[in-house]
């Protein structure tokens, strides 16, 4: 049975990402809600050498992208902390929606005078 679909493999394969900053700056808000999401490499649930890392990144940035398992943020508040969660979605919504296509992220300078 033909498909109109690419071979799973070929669709599958994933784009190189920046473990320093795993979603690019696509809006003024996910710059000023998230800021940087470091990708922390995969952990298996309940292995402890992830709780120096965590920590570690955690001091210098208010989300971190777990690999293999999602997102973790951080607010001064509960609200804050789900504006920002639900910030990163719809960014990670975006990027995925856009991917191939030509987009134009905030510059680091634009990203960096929002940050949180």
């Amino acid at each position: 049975m033909a498909s109109g679909w690419p071979p799973l493999s070929s669709r599958c394969r994933s784009s190189p990402i920046n473990p320093a900053n795993a979603l690019p700056p696509l809006t003024a808000y996910y710059a000023m809600r998230v800021g940087t999401l470091p990708l922390l490499p995969y952990h298996a649930p309940g292995d402890s050498g992830l709780e120096p890392l965590a920590e570690r990144t955690a001091r210098t940035h208010h989300a971190v992208l777990l690999a293999n398992h999602g997102p973790v943020v951080a607010g001064a508040t509960l609200e804050q902390a789900a504006d920002a969660i639900e910030e990163l979605e719809e960014t990670a919504k975006l990027h995925l929606l856009l991917r191939g296509h030509a987009t134009r992220p905030l510059t680091p300078e634009q990203a960096a005078a929002l940050a949180p």
